[in-house]
């Protein structure tokens, strides 16, 4: 990875980080996506599946869908995803049907993770096949997603 490719994406990531700050704000987990194309930021989403009451309200799935919207089309073959917690399977279905160019993600996801912790759906034989980027800004996604969750079990004590 180049040093600019490298500055590139932690001033990216950092956005998604906003994003996920959104979402911890509103009491859902702070995952937080954004998607470029051109250098230049096309959308934005964070996670609402308390706030939506729907299982499909994951970062990257709203992301998706503003960007198709901002593009004006389904195909996002020219754009990166970035996002703070490495896509679930149907994140990462939803990125292999737009043909997202890249994905880079902070903070794997040991326990659902679709791009290399549980499985890597994108080695699955798929006719698209995006480039991933893992462990950008890990520390602070990491931290993000700890200190929300220890939040939690500290109210739930009370």
């Amino acid at each position: 990875m180049s040093i600019w490719q490298k500055d590139d994406d932690e001033r990216f990531m950092r956005l998604a980080i906003e994003e996920a700050r959104k979402a911890a704000d509103l009491g859902e987990v702070p995952v937080g996506a954004v998607i470029v194309k051109d250098g230049e930021v096309v959308s934005a989403g964070h996670n609402t599946r308390e706030t939506e009451k729907s299982a499909l309200g994951h970062a990257e799935i709203t992301a998706i869908q503003n960007a198709c919207r901002a593009l004006n089309g389904w195909r996002l073959q020219d754009c990166v995803l970035y996002v703070t917690l490495e896509p679930c399977s149907m994140c990462a279905g939803a990125i292999l049907n737009a043909r997202i160019r890249r994905v880079v993600f902070g903070a794997d996801d040991e326990k659902a993770g679709c791009c290399k912790s549980v499985i890597n759906l994108f080695d699955c034989g798929f006719p698209f096949r995006p480039a991933v980027t893992s462990g950008v800004l890990q520390e602070e996604c990491n931290r993000l997603l700890a200190d929300f969750f220890a939040s939690l079990r500290g109210n739930a004590d009370r």
